[in-house]
């Protein structure tokens, strides 16, 4: 069996065990969440980032549904302090209100990023600080992640090729009440359409506040990523 079709069998495999063991669950919310992000260098060393995506329910409450339940607008800064390292500062506006009845956010982030090649596969560590602001609370959240990818073809990735990602995250948000631990593990399968754009499908599997009052949420992921 080649590279790219064992990959794929193993992220719809994984998809699918994660779907099955899921909905067998109580405090299990599924969402399709549509993505666009637009990159831009103003030099070598500085550039931005601007994203708008849409999450909406697809199972929530133990029935199927289509409802939107979010859009969050958001844009980083990205500082690029050595070939592998950088530094972003971000600010993200969530809209939901007139959507599911809940807060609206104002998100401020701090991040730091270190990629590593030994070979065709490229690692990366990251890290982030962030404030999450409602008219109710300020919520401030610490996240690390590790992650993975490469090409599912050769060593490098050419045009039209595709390509894995795969990532796992720990949270810790603070606030008032008590403290919430969060565990997010990401699949991700993409195509080099162009040598500007990137088109990507996946999954991601949330074990959220597990040390306290533990809820799954599944994610079906759609991305399209564009370079100027």
């Amino acid at each position: 069996m080649s590279c790219t079709k064992l990959s794929k069998s193993l992220l719809f495999g994984i998809l699918g065990a994660m779907t099955a063991i899921s909905f067998g669950q109580e405090n299990f919310t599924t969402y399709w969440q549509p993505a666009i992000g637009l990159n831009y260098h103003v030099s070598a060393t500085y550039s931005h980032n601007l994203s708008v995506q849409n999450r909406n329910y697809i199972y929530n409450d133990e029935r199927a549904v289509l409802e939107v339940r979010q859009i969050d607008i958001a844009h980083f800064s990205n500082f690029q302090i050595q070939d592998n390292q950088s530094l972003a500062f971000g600010i993200l506006y969530r809209f939901r209100e007139n959507f599911d009845g809940g807060n609206n956010e104002l998100r401020l982030t701090q991040q730091y990023n270190i990629k590593l090649k030994p070979n065709i596969v490229r690692y990366g560590h990251r890290l982030r600080s962030e404030q999450r602001i409602t008219r109710t609370k300020t919520i401030h959240r610490f996240r690390y992640r590790f992650s993975l990818d490469r090409p599912l073809k050769g060593e490098k990735l050419d045009l039209g090729e595709p390509y894995f990602v795969a990532n796992v995250e720990k949270l810790l948000s603070v606030s008032k009440s008590k403290p919430q631990y969060d565990t997010r593990f990401t699949l991700n399968f993409g195509w080099k359409l162009s040598e500007k754009t990137k088109f990507q499908i996946g999954t991601e599997y949330r074990l959220e506040d597990y040390s306290q009052d533990l809820e799954q949420v599944l994610f079906f992921l759609t991305g399209l990523n564009i370079s100027l």
